[in-house]
């Protein structure tokens, strides 16, 4: 049984382990180096029901209290008895990872925050607090600074140790089909030239570390790496018994962006490998796509947490909801209001508090935002009413009687600073086998779908955390059926 795996993120190295272990013949294809958004990331993975880390920090969880939880937030994007699926080997999951090298640790971080410091690995990650029987299912990987990388690499070599064949900067072009309509192959363009092979990998990497904070030359480098593969790559076909799509999703891809999500305007987050290159490699053969316009972004106002003691307004002068909410429900309701366009309110004692919070709990991306808020955009003045004046807020608002001024409204309009975004839309697939369904809800024989590319856990709305969760669950699903020699029906 030979299965190529296109893209060698965390949910590509998830099925290729998974292939390889059902017997599988595997080869992974990567257009650069492998890696993806995965290992970028903050490496965190949400899971519950009882992982060895919430019981070393004797937190109380279940797989029905983990997913009462989730069914609030997913909004339907799968159905209930594959949320419960997830709840219920989500525990068994984190421990699969952690037998592949990934390591976590269990030390609770005490205060809201949107990504822990290093002296905390498990954490509130998303909006649990608002609801029943909560529990911190944040689990990050253990590894200073954003911990993204480690957990690729662990799984990179896990997927080598069990005789993972590996082919970087090999492009995925297009799918072969039978007379049938089933998937025998794929059509891709690779490149030869060592000093091409050299200068691409390069300059991709530049590209990646230039594109989070500086997008215009990250796209000036990434046009020169797209030019490199148009000049020097050769076609090919990679006969397959069945393909896997793990490509991410199409946040870097502008065409898709203004047709599925033209309200969303903020910083991408991946790589340019999230061009929707996997999801235009299945719907060509007719699948079928859901949750394109779905997109998370994000406003964090904490760290510092004391930050989530503000109250969010816009710009009439009405709340907009829960300032100690996730960033990407706060991002969702900033959205909503005119103009994208919200402040927080804080009195002295909070800034003052937040002030002294910031070098303890934040790492240094969040510090300089952190310090770009609570300075460059902070207007402050002796009563509220002054302030709402200053920054052109004009309804009126209530605030708490004991607050004491100054007073600051804290700019957090997603216009004013980058709001991260990423998508979470993709191909339809059968929930039970990951495989790819046709617009009609017919199967495409040989043809399986995992990650951003595919439809899943957190296509309808987001937590830290879930993303990589969904790719360990749908990568490791999509590889075991794969191998499956009858095409499910």
């Amino acid at each position: 049984m030979d299965v190529v795996v296109v893209g060698f993120g965390a949910a590509g190295a998830c099925a290729a382990i998974e292939a390889a272990a059902s017997g599988a013949s595997v080869l992974v294809i990567d257009r650069f180096g492998g890696g993806g958004a995965t290992a970028i990331s903050g490496g965190v993975v949400y899971a519950g029901g009882g992982t060895r880390q919430q019981r070393s920090a004797n937190i109380l969880d279940t797989p029905l209290s983990m997913y009462g939880y989730l069914h609030r937030e997913v909004r339907g994007a799968v159905s209930d008895e594959t949320l419960r699926r997830f709840c219920d080997e989500s525990a068994a999951n984190l421990a699969w990872l952690e037998e592949q090298g990934v390591p976590f640790e269990a030390s609770l971080c005490p205060y809201k925050t949107s990504y822990p410091s290093d002296d905390h690995y498990l954490y509130w990650s998303g909006n649990e607090h608002l609801y029943p029987d909560p529990a911190p299912r944040g689990h990050r990987t253990y590894a200073p600074g954003t911990s993204g990388g480690l957990l690729y690499s662990r799984l990179a070599d896990a997927a080598r140790t069990a005789c993972v064949r590996f082919r970087p900067q090999t492009r995925a072009v297009g799918l072969i089909a039978d007379d049938a309509g089933r998937v025998t192959g794929v059509r891709v363009r690779a490149l030869r030239s060592g000093v091409a092979r050299r200068a691409h990998g390069l300059l991709h990497r530049w590209s990646v570390k230039s594109g989070v904070y500086l997008p215009r030359l990250g796209r000036r480098l990434h046009r020169v790496v797209r030019w490199i593969e148009d000049r020097w790559s050769a076609e090919e076909v990679i006969a397959a018994d069945a393909v896997v799509l793990t490509a991410g999703g199409f946040v870097f891809d502008r065409e898709m962006m203004r047709e599925h999500a033209p309200l969303y305007r903020g910083l991408r987050l991946g790589t340019p490998g999230d061009d929707g290159a996997g999801i235009r490699l299945g719907t060509a053969l007719g699948a079928g796509v859901r949750h394109l316009d779905r997109v998370t972004m994000w406003r964090f106002v904490t760290p510092p947490s004391a930050l989530a003691g503000g109250i969010l307004i816009d710009r009439d002068g009405r709340r907009v909801g829960d300032a100690s909410a996730y960033g990407a429900a706060l991002g969702d309701a900033i959205l909503d209001r005119p103009g994208g366009r919200a402040w927080l309110l804080v009195d002295s004692t909070i800034l003052s508090a937040a002030r002294g919070q910031v070098r303890e709990q934040s790492l240094w991306f969040q510090r300089l935002q952190a310090w770009w808020l609570m300075s460059a955009l902070r207007t402050t003045a002796p009563t509220v009413e002054e302030a709402a004046r200053r920054v052109g807020i004009t309804g009126s608002f209530t605030y708490p009687s004991n607050w004491t001024g100054p007073f600051s409204l804290l700019d957090v309009s997603l216009r004013v600073l980058p709001a991260p975004m990423l998508t979470l839309g993709g191909l339809t697939v059968d929930e039970s086998s990951g495989a790819v369904l046709r617009a009609d809800g017919s199967v495409i024989g040989g043809l399986y779908a995992a990650g951003r590319t595919a439809v899943g856990v957190c296509s309808g709305s987001y937590v830290s955390g879930l993303s990589l969760a969904d790719c360990v669950f749908s990568g490791r699903r999509a590889g075991r059926s794969s191998t499956c020699s009858v095409p499910p029906s």
